[in-house]
């Protein structure tokens, strides 16, 4: 099931967008069936759950961390993460720095902007990330790159609120990105879940997040 859910949502995903499916909870061997089925971007929320299934799945697959990080545990992935969504401090991007350092790694990121009406302690105002992005200490993290920006929109039905929500991170995305440095160059616009993708490609987002839709639904009881 889970490789014809993942071929029905790759016919629907333009070429230039990518597919994250999103493992969190799911058995290793879910992943390794979509693996097989030739997914390779992974996300996951929890850091120790993806230790652990890094350490026992293919070593080709690129490992996502998109849940809300806490600087304490950015040292057990550094070696192996390829993308950290959800940034949201310029504290967390000087430990994520510290620690590629250790591993002569540059680690790619996204910084989570704060697009939904609805309460949330997560993400930051568009002018927080202009703040960080001018930040002098910003510029001397060598270990880290800015390639994109992430946000989600509001839970709600209300799809006119979340193409108003997505189209303002896209305005901003586009005014940011000229501003290129060493370590901040924009070419990830992160919008979009498993219901609200489509909408959210048409809004242009360039990765898509998708849980549910491939693996079905999660328990979280296990």
């Amino acid at each position: 099931m889970i490789k014809e859910n993942l071929n029905s949502i790759q016919q629907d995903i333009p070429n230039h967008v990518t597919l994250v499916a999103v493992s969190k909870t799911k058995p290793i061997a879910d992943i390794q069936e979509a693996y097989d089925a030739g997914q390779r971007v992974f996300g996951e929320n929890k850091v120790q759950e993806m230790v652990t299934k890094y350490d026992a799945l293919p070593k080709d697959i690129e490992w996502h961390m998109i849940g809300h990080l806490q600087r304490n545990k950015v040292k057990y992935m550094a070696h192996f993460v390829d993308l950290i969504h959800g940034v949201d401090s310029l504290k967390t991007l000087q430990e994520i720095n510290k620690q590629a350092k250790k591993h002569n790694r540059v680690i790619n990121c996204l910084l989570q902007a704060r697009i939904a009406e609805e309460e949330t302690k997560f993400g930051l105002s568009f002018d927080d990330i202009q703040e960080i992005v001018n930040d002098e200490s910003f510029i001397e993290l060598t270990n880290i790159k800015v390639v994109g920006l992430m946000g989600m929109a509001t839970f709600t039905d209300n799809q006119a609120q979340i193409k108003k929500e997505f189209t303002s991170l896209e305005s901003f995305f586009d005014t940011i990105k000229v501003e290129v440095k060493n370590n901040f160059e924009l070419k990830i616009l992160s919008m979009g879940m498993s219901g609200d993708y489509q909408l959210a490609i048409d809004c242009g987002s360039t990765m898509v997040r998708i849980g549910s839709s491939i693996f079905g639904a999660r328990n979280y009881f296990v």
